[in-house]
C-alpha cells in the first residue's frame, strides 16, 4: 500500500471520468493550484458536509485561482445525483477501482470496531501550479477543513 504522497513531491498523472462525463486530466489543470480532496462516499453525513462547506466556500477559493476536485469510488451516476442533491459547484470525480486514491496513498486499511477492510483515508492534497504537491491533510476532520485549505492557498499566493 502506498504511503501519501510527501509535500515537494511531483503529483501522480491522473485522467478521470467528472459527474458531467467529461475526462479531467491533472496535466490540464497547469498554471493553477488544486486542490484534490479524497472521500470515502457520496451522501454519507461526513462526505456531505464536506462537499457542502467547499460548495460554500469555492468562491474564496477560486479568488486564489484554484480548482477543487472531489475524487471518490462511487461512479459518475452516483456522482451527478449527489452533485445535483447539494448543489455542488465543482467536479467529483470516479475513482472506481480506487487506482488514482491509492497513487496518492489515500486508499488504506481502515479499522472500525475491530473490522480492518480497505477504503478510502478521508484526505487532501494541495497541488501548486507547477503540479507539486505542497500540503497534504491526512485523517481529515471535516469541521474546519475548508478554512485550512483556503488558508494554505493563502500562503501559497503569498509566495508567488
Amino acid at each position: 500500500m502506498p504511503d501519501f504522497i510527501q509535500p515537494g513531491k511531483k503529483a501522480p498523472a491522473f485522467t478521470l471520468v467528472s459527474d458531467s462525463g467529461e475526462k479531467v486530466k491533472l496535466s490540464d489543470q497547469a498554471g493553477s493550484p488544486v486542490v484534490l480532496y479524497f472521500y470515502p462516499r457520496n451522501d454519507t453525513p461526513g462526505c456531505t458536509r464536506e462537499a457542502c462547506n467547499f460548495r460554500d466556500r469555492l468562491q474564496d477559493i477560486t479568488q486564489l485561482g484554484a480548482k477543487v476536485f472531489g475524487v471518490s469510488p462511487d461512479d459518475v451516476k452516483s456522482h451527478e445525483k449527489f452533485r445535483d442533491k447539494y448543489r455542488l459547484n465543482f467536479p467529483l470525480l470516479a475513482d472506481p477501482e480506487h487506482k488514482v486514491a491509492e497513487k496518492y496513498g489515500a486508499w488504506r486499511e481502515k479499522n472500525m470496531y475491530g473490522k480492518k477492510t480497505m477504503g478510502i483515508q478521508r484526505s487532501t492534497y494541495l497541488i501548486d501550479a507547477a503540479g507539486k504537491v505542497v500540503k497534504v491533510w491526512k485523517k481529515v476532520r471535516v469541521d474546519g477543513h475548508d478554512a485550512q485549505v483556503i488558508e494554505a492557498l493563502q500562503e501559497l499566493a503569498a509566495q508567488v
